[in-house]
């Protein structure tokens, strides 16, 4: 039985960067679904600031910017630890973009210990700063296969990616339901607390395994004068997944283009509905 969707309250973390933008693609992604699918969703977008605004939505998403910054903000907005629930025990749908890759990240390095916390959700050790400074920021036009065909164009049309400051996903690591203990012994490194997912739905997100979602060559014309990027390799992960949780090196938000804000709110809509389906089997049989 299929169950109408109630309203969906997505979140965009509001503590330090570029909010406002996502939530302007958000709603321009919400009109391109109407249009297209004629879904019954009532979408409600929210900027975040508070434990009790995060209690309310569905999905989040947090922004680029300064990950030092807001992770010391949300530290002493008494968020951090209903952040890491979120992820973590309640396993909601998770975007993080630039700044936020690196706060949804297991594993940092090029950090001061202690000099700030990580949310956690993502089994990636993330490259702070990857490439370089903000003068070697850069644009570069990528294919993104997993866009399929959202909106008027498909995954064959190139996404201008943004790159400011960005970090890479340096490594993929073990799949552990623990810490990650050999990372916290590495220097300049920060790891993320455990958590316990709070029901089997939540447990079924955990299992999955990392998946690479978008990478851009080493060789690419975009880098040519970057000389902060000169190392070996062929390409540089710069998009992942693992069950509920999303990261991208780049800023979706900086560009006029909703595909990937599209995709993920579908995304979202197939975990709000899991999650209703579960509740549904749960109360039946209790």
């Amino acid at each position: 039985m299929t169950v109408p969707l109630p309203g969906v309250t997505v979140g965009v973390l509001a503590l330090q960067g570029a909010f406002s933008e996502h939530i302007q693609l958000l709603r321009s992604a919400a009109e391109n679904l109407e249009r297209r699918n004629g879904l019954d969703a009532k979408w409600n977008f929210v900027e975040v600031r508070t434990p009790a605004e995060l209690a309310k939505c569905d999905a989040l998403i947090v922004p680029g910017g300064e990950s030092t910054t807001m992770s010391l903000v949300a530290a002493r907005s008494g968020l951090l630890e209903p952040l890491r629930d979120f992820v973590k025990v309640l396993r909601k749908p998770t975007w993080g973009t630039c700044a936020g890759l690196i706060l949804l990240a297991e594993s940092a390095n090029r950090t001061k210990k202690g000099g700030q916390d990580l949310i956690g959700g993502l089994d990636v050790r993330v490259n702070r700063n990857h490439f370089g400074r903000q003068v070697e920021s850069f644009q570069a036009n990528l294919n993104l296969p997993f866009l399929g065909d959202t909106v008027d164009k498909g995954a064959e049309e190139p996404y201008r990616c943004v790159f400011i400051r960005a970090p890479v996903v340096e490594k993929i690591l073990p799949h552990t339901a623990g810490i990650q203990t050999e990372e916290a012994s590495r220097g300049a490194t920060i790891v993320a607390p455990a958590k316990t997912p709070m029901d089997d739905l939540a447990k079924e997100e955990l299992k999955a395994e990392v998946e690479v979602m978008a990478t851009i060559s080493t060789h690419s014309l975009a880098l040519q004068n970057n000389q902060e990027h000169q190392h070996a390799g062929a390409e540089d992960i710069i998009a992942v997944r693992q069950g509920n949780v999303f990261g991208t090196s780049f800023h979706p938000e900086l560009t006029a283009d909703p595909r990937i804000h599209v995709w993920w709110l579908e995304e979202v809509l197939k975990a709000v509905r899991r999650r209703q389906q579960f509740e549904l089997v749960d109360r039946s049989v209790s």
